[in-house]
C-alpha cells in the first residue's frame, strides 16, 4: 500500500516533531493551513461524531488578551512546584502565542451529534479523545509541511470562552501556534530542560495482564 520511502518519511515526521515555542514572524501560506486543517478534520472520531471548530486568530490584539490568559495560569499553576521546578516551569515561554503569525483555537463540542454517540455513552471523555487526534494530525501536517507549532494548554477556559466569544457549552482544548521557527530542536524541550526524561517503552509493556511481561 505504502512504498517504503513513504513509511519511512511518516516516521521521520512522527520522531521529528516538537512543542515549539518561538516563531518568526513571517506570513504562512494559507493553502498549507488548508492542508493543516483538513488533516486534523480527517482524524478518526468516536461515532463520527468529528467535535472539532478551529478558530483561526491573526489579529494581534486578541493574541495578546489569548497569551495574557495563559501567562495568568502559567504563574498561578508555578506555586504547585517545588523551587528548581517553578523556575523551569516559570521559564516556559508562551510568547509563541504573540510571536506566531496564527493561532488556532481548538474546541470540543461534546453536544455534537445528539444524545446517543456510538461510543460516547460508555466512556463520555471519547469526544475529547477524539478532538486530541484531530490535534496530532494537524501537528504531524504542520511538521511535515516545514512549520513549527506549539500546543498551550494552561488557561482558564471560561478566559478563553470570554476573549473569542465561544459557546459556553464547547470547551476550549489547545491553543495552537502556527509559523515558522528558526529553532527547531532535536530534542523535545521538557527533555532538554530535564523536566523529565523519555520513560524506556520496555518498562510500559505488559502481556495479558497488568504488570505481566
Amino acid at each position: 500500500m505504502f512504498s517504503e520511502e513513504e513509511r519511512d518519511a511518516m516516521y521521520k515526521v512522527i520522531y521529528s516533531r516538537r512543542d515549539i515555542r518561538t516563531f518568526l514572524p513571517d506570513p504562512v501560506p494559507e493553502n498549507k493551513i488548508h492542508r493543516i486543517l483538513d488533516a486534523a478534520h480527517h482524524a478518526p472520531s468516536v461515532g463520527f461524531m468529528q467535535p472539532w471548530n478551529f478558530v483561526l486568530v491573526s489579529s494581534g490584539e486578541i493574541k495578546e488578551k489569548l497569551a495574557w490568559a495563559a501567562d495568568k495560569e502559567r504563574r498561578a499553576l508555578a506555586i504547585h512546584y517545588e523551587e528548581e521546578k517553578a523556575s523551569k516551569f516559570l521559564g516556559l515561554k508562551v510568547e509563541g502565542l504573540k510571536e506566531a503569525p496564527l493561532t488556532i483555537c481548538v474546541t470540543c463540542d461534546p453536544t455534537r451529534g445528539g444524545s446517543h454517540v456510538l461510543g460516547r455513552n460508555s466512556i463520555p471523555e471519547t469526544d475529547m479523545m477524539s478532538t486530541a487526534c484531530a490535534i496530532q494530525n494537524m501537528w504531524l501536517a504542520a511538521c511535515s509541511e516545514g512549520l513549527a507549532m506549539g500546543w498551550v494548554s494552561f488557561y482558564k477556559k471560561n478566559d478563553i470562552r470570554d476573549i473569542l466569544d465561544i459557546p459556553p457549552h464547547v470547551d476550549p482544548l489547545a491553543l495552537i501556534s502556527i509559523g515558522y521557527t528558526d529553532h527547531y530542536p532535536e530534542k523535545p524541550i521538557l527533555e532538554t530542560a530535564e523536566w523529565e526524561k523519555r520513560r524506556s517503552l520496555d518498562h510500559l509493556i505488559f502481556e495479558n495482564r497488568w504488570d505481566h511481561r
